[in-house]
């Protein structure tokens, strides 16, 4: 093989189980790419370490057979591929322990969404791996365990721990992601499949009212900062709600190239990472608050390659982005939650408000739920692109001017 391909039997002591024990896994190194398989055995440094001896007894000799056995398989799986490729070696491979376990599956998804720059994703992917490894208990999940009973007793114990429905939904998500991933690649048969409304039902809390009103805008407009860290707080919110209700991970990565004289356009971060072909654009009208507010707070000089706000920097990776972008959520809230109070406002306003306020504010104006869909980016399979491809810019503009008229 061109390529060679490197094999190890490993103790991950990264992190340690409950029962202080650290799971064994089969390493791949292919191309300075490194991949782990559970091999369902989970052991103390000192144990791994007899069976790794050169003439372990009892128990020890048994593992160290057993992890040999592993190896060879993977060896053998291995020198039958013309080109090797972690997946097709994956398919290979699927008697063994690893592509049968749940917390494998889970592991190998949220490294490929690394590797697609989807760091948030992966960072919640991550929490709901670590609570459902709380749950079970030990090393290994086969996906055949995750029946509706398990998901019901998973649902009961998140409840016994105080988490909320939308936790609980949020945590479970991921999971069915994985098993769906599993499914469509051939390493799970789909009669396990244990979601859905003859099965289990993800639970999702009812929605509530982020929005603010025309009228709580207003006051938060015309709040008088006491500092300037509170009033770029205030106006990086007001950006946020006066541009079609932007994440702030949009208006982070906002540059002056973004930026004309009229409009702001941009591909929303959440979709640029997907595999959907011919994303469409958000083009928000920038209004004379948004200009004031580029103004007051943008990064000079304005180049079309410099970012908006200084919030982000080149030579990042994608981890101090999500981090960066974190931070200016953190800041921005901490003050919004004070200027709430200031202005009478009972709320705990953060940058999530923004853009339901965007869409409260242009509904309480009669706009119909077909543009303020487009407008925020959302797909709509009910109505056709025909119907919402472009609408006419003095319509875009004469919307925009309703969110501030006060």
């Amino acid at each position: 093989m061109e390529n060679p391909v490197a094999t190890k039997i490993i103790l991950d002591t990264r992190r340690a189980l409950k029962d202080g024990t650290y799971p064994v896994k089969l390493r791949l190194t292919h191309l300075r790419k490194q991949k782990y398989y559970l091999v369902g055995v989970s052991l103390t440094e000192e144990a791994f370490t007899r069976t790794q001896g050169d003439n372990p007894r009892g128990n020890y000799k048994t593992l160290q057979l057993k992890f040999n056995g592993v190896e060879q398989k993977a060896r053998g799986v291995i020198d039958k591929l013309d080109v090797f490729t972690f997946p097709s070696f994956e398919r290979q491979f699927l008697n063994s322990v690893s592509k049968v376990d749940v917390f494998s599956a889970f592991e190998d998804y949220i490294n490929s969404i690394k590797e697609e720059g989807r760091i948030t994703t992966a960072i919640s992917y991550t929490d709901a791996l670590r609570s459902v490894k709380a749950f079970h208990g030990r090393a290994n999940l086969p996906f055949a365990e995750v029946t509706p009973e398990f998901l019901k007793r998973y649902e009961k114990w998140m409840l016994s721990r105080k988490r909320s429905t939308s936790t609980i939904g949020m945590y479970l998500r991921p999971l069915k992601a994985v098993f769906n991933s599993a499914i469509a690649d051939g390493l799970v048969n789909e009669k396990l499949y244990p979601f859905g409304k003859r099965n289990f039902v993800i639970p999702t809390s009812r929605n509530v009212n982020r929005g603010l009103t025309l009228d709580e805008v207003k006051k938060i407009v015309e709040y008088e900062p006491v500092h300037d860290s509170e009033a770029r707080a205030r106006d990086l919110w007001l950006f946020s709600y006066l541009s079609n209700g932007a994440n702030m991970i949009d208006i982070a990565n906002l540059r002056y190239s973004n930026i004309s004289t009229d409009y702001i356009t941009f591909i929303r971060s959440k979709s640029k990472n997907t595999k959907r072909q011919n994303l469409k654009p958000i083009v928000a009208v920038l209004t004379e608050y948004s200009k004031a507010i580029i103004k007051r707070w943008g990064n000079k000089p304005v180049e079309p390659n410099m970012y908006v706000f200084p919030i982000l920097e080149d030579g990042l990776s994608a981890e101090q982005e999500v981090s960066k972008v974190k931070q200016a959520v953190k800041n921005i809230n901490t003050y919004m939650k004070r200027i709430a109070g200031h202005v009478g406002l009972e709320h705990n306003i953060t940058t999530y408000w923004a853009r339901h306020s965007y869409s409260n504010v242009l509904m309480n104006k009669n706009i119909s739920t077909e543009f303020i869909s487009k407008a925020l980016g959302h797909s709509n399979k009910i109505v056709t692109e025909n119907y919402l491809g472009n609408f006419a810019t003095e319509e875009q503009k004469r919307v925009a001017a309703l969110l501030t008229s006060f």
